[in-house]
């Protein structure tokens, strides 16, 4: 049995076994304090199964710097009240800390920020590989394509965010050996942003703004080491979008969303100019500038006409095409007010969405059902939500589509609870939320 599932989902992703992670570990644990470490595989499955759920700080120092990201994120939970061994501090009185073990808690904390930057270097897991090549970057490249697809049809979940961060972790590995081709260097770079930025993502959707921040200034780093003018578009984008979920961000949003607009991507490729614009346009909107928005919009538009679809693009722009800019133009509208217009829009986007886009689709008829609400047709706003709900709360909608759906319910409750639909959606979205793990 697996209890913690962030840890096992991280050495899912790496391709490693529980005795191979306790080497690593060891030897992590003896650059941090000059002493190895006495991990064996029994003390990685007494954390998969959630026996030990706070690992000794030592260990918890070498797992961060191993997968990149704090002991948290792995599954771990602090125990409050605990001494580092495990036993309540309520037992006996701490004594005051020496001078002695200040220096040694401040040089330890210094040694860890050390290892954590130095993972990008080749330590003793990695040295015995061969150089990186154009190979490692093929499959980096199909395994990203994999989760750019995975997110298309579920949407941004804690699997997915742990996945991306362990492969942008192995594509950092790759490029710190040996003496890499500057180009492969630069590709393995790209994909550690691409991964990262895939991260990002993942939590903006659901909601987690302290992750999502710690990933985006990773990623951005990570990007312009690359030289990617398309990963940082991309990246700006999702950081407009993260800006726009805080209190108090918009500003914020729209200054990502236009140096996403001003990336020399955009200039380049008209597809890219289209997707910016379309972005930009809904910032400006959520801001209350409709002028403005709807100005960018018809950018967006002129910019998708002029693009060539024949042109090879990344795995992760796929997802932007007509459909979608149908269902970005929607939003638009709905923000401005202009509510059949953005039903027209909507229904134009479910009847273009390819099949595989089922996180869109739920995403957008959630939307149309608000706008449908909104212009007083709750009879049909009703029918149109209740296809996003689905028999199995497990199947059930998350993230954004899953927040949309709570507005809903909130909205109809306030402005057509007597309406003959609110008793079966009330009824059917009561049962799933019940439901939900």
């Amino acid at each position: 049995m697996t209890d913690n599932v962030h840890l096992a989902a991280h050495l899912k992703a790496a391709g490693m076994k529980q005795d191979e992670l306790a080497r690593r570990l060891n030897d992590k644990i003896k650059g941090l304090t000059g002493t190895p470490g006495n991990l064996t595989d029994r003390h990685i499955r007494n954390w998969l199964t959630g026996k030990t759920r706070w690992p000794q700080e030592r260990q918890r120092r070498a797992l961060e710097a191993e997968f990149q990201v704090p002991a948290q994120e792995l599954g771990f939970v602090p125990r409050s009240g605990a001494s580092e061994g495990g036993g309540p501090s309520s037992r006996t009185p701490s004594a005051p800390p020496s001078s002695e073990d200040s220096v040694k808690r401040r040089t330890f904390a210094a040694a860890s920020v050390t290892l954590t930057t130095a993972t990008l270097i080749p330590g003793s897991g990695t040295s015995a590989r061969p150089r990186a090549g154009m190979r490692d970057v093929d499959e980096l490249e199909t395994a990203f394509a994999d989760l750019v697809t995975a997110d298309n049809a579920h949407g941004g979940t804690v699997k997915l965010e742990v996945r991306a961060l362990a492969f942008a972790r192995h594509s950092l590995e790759r490029q710190a050996v040996g003496s890499t081709a500057e180009r492969v260097r630069s590709r393995l770079y790209q994909l550690a942003a691409a991964f990262t930025g895939t991260a990002l993502w993942a939590a903006v959707d659901d909601r987690r703004p302290d992750r999502a921040q710690r990933h985006l200034e990773r990623a951005l780093t990570l990007a312009g080491l690359s030289g990617s003018a398309e990963i940082q578009l991309r990246l700006w984008s999702h950081a407009s979008l993260l800006a726009s979920q805080r209190p108090g961000g918009i500003n914020e949003a729209i200054a990502a969303a236009q140096a996403a607009r001003s990336s020399y991507a955009c200039r380049r490729d008209p597809l890219y100019a289209s997707l910016a614009a379309a972005r930009l346009a809904g910032v400006h909107a959520q801001a209350g500038d409709a002028a403005t928005a709807l100005r960018s919009l018809d950018q967006a538009r002129a910019a998708f006409d002029r693009a060539d679809p024949a042109i090879p693009r990344p795995a992760w722009i796929t997802f932007y095409d007509r459909a979608e800019l149908m269902g970005l133009s929607a939003l638009v509208m709905a923000l401005v007010g202009r509510h059949d217009e953005a039903e027209a829009y909507f229904h134009q986007t479910l009847s273009r969405l390819k099949p595989q886009y089922q996180r869109n689709r739920g995403y957008y008829t959630s939307h149309m059902a608000l706008t449908q609400l909104r212009q007083g047709d709750a009879e049909q706003a009703c029918a149109t939500a209740l296809t996003v709900l689905p028999s199995h709360a497990d199947d059930g909608p998350t993230g954004r589509t899953g927040r949309l759906l709570a507005r809903f319910n909130r909205e109809l409750t306030t402005t057509a609870r007597r309406a003959t639909c609110a008793a079966e959606w009330t009824a059917r979205y009561t049962e799933r939320e019940g439901r939900r793990p």
